[in-house]
């Protein structure tokens, strides 16, 4: 059976030898044996769970968490791979049907084709998604979250374009100043966050009208890590914000 070195293993799957050194250091990657040379081989187990690791890390779970899923005694390869494909298979149909609504927008302002108004929005905004978001919530937090997610879907769609965006105008101050407190080196752990971090959570609590006490506000953390679409926004406002902000949180929360 072919094995490979560090090196050899960072070429060949596009990483660095770096990352594969920190993944030994965390007990994630382990090689599976070291040579008398002290260098590290890694054979087809180790390929493998590295390809689950960094799928994983695409999905927007942190290295952490990565760590529990794959160490876990139920956990089962081919059945991750199935579900992953899934997920990935419905992304891919939506950004298929984004890209012609682009294409098709495009052709229209260039006075090339007409287009429906409802056609705007073709693949931008997925019945399938939100779904499977959903889905995603009941596996992780179990069925006590349902009858929350039903009584968002009529909350929702009671409030107005116009009221939903002056929520998110109410937050984007509060996330300006966090993000202002990152660069700045502040450590996700410090009290002197308190009063930011407090104003976040008030909005939160604003948002689901009901409160939002140091328990929930840390499972939200948990939530804002690990999915992927909550992880691709917060890094969008500064890199290294998705793991900060919910480590500024649940730090606030076991404080309380």
């Amino acid at each position: 059976m072919k094995t490979y070195t560090v090196s050899e293993l960072a070429e060949l799957a596009g990483i660095s030898v770096r990352a594969l050194h920190h993944y030994d250091e965390i007990g994630l990657l382990k090689p599976s044996r070291v040579g008398d040379n002290r260098y590290r081989y890694y054979g087809e187990e180790e390929l493998l769970r590295l390809q689950q690791i960094l799928i994983h890390r695409e999905l927007g779970l942190s290295l952490g968490e990565i760590g529990a899923v794959l160490d876990d005694p139920a956990f089962d390869r081919l059945e991750t791979l199935v579900k992953q494909r899934d997920r990935l298979e419905i992304e891919a149909r939506r950004y298929r049907r984004m890209l012609k609504t682009i294409d098709r927008t495009i052709a229209k302002l260039k006075g090339e084709k007409a287009m429906k108004d409802r056609d705007l929005y073709s693949g931008v905004v997925s019945p399938q998604k939100q779904a499977e978001y959903e889905v995603w919530l009941v596996e992780r937090y179990g069925e006590c979250v349902r009858a929350e997610i039903e009584a968002s879907k009529v909350e929702a769609e009671s409030i107005s374009s116009s009221d939903m965006a002056g929520v998110m105008q109410d937050l984007k101050p509060i996330e300006d100043a966090l993000v202002e407190a990152m660069r700045g080196g502040m450590p996700p752990q410090a009290r002197a966050l308190d009063p930011l971090i407090e104003r976040h959570r008030n909005w939160v609590a604003g948002a689901w009208d009901k409160p939002c006490g140091p328990d929930a506000y840390a499972k939200l953390a948990d939530l804002y890590e690990a999915h992927a679409d909550f992880l691709a926004r917060y890094e969008a406002l500064a890199k290294g914000f998705g793991a900060w902000l919910p480590a500024a949180m649940r730090a606030w929360a076991n404080r309380q």
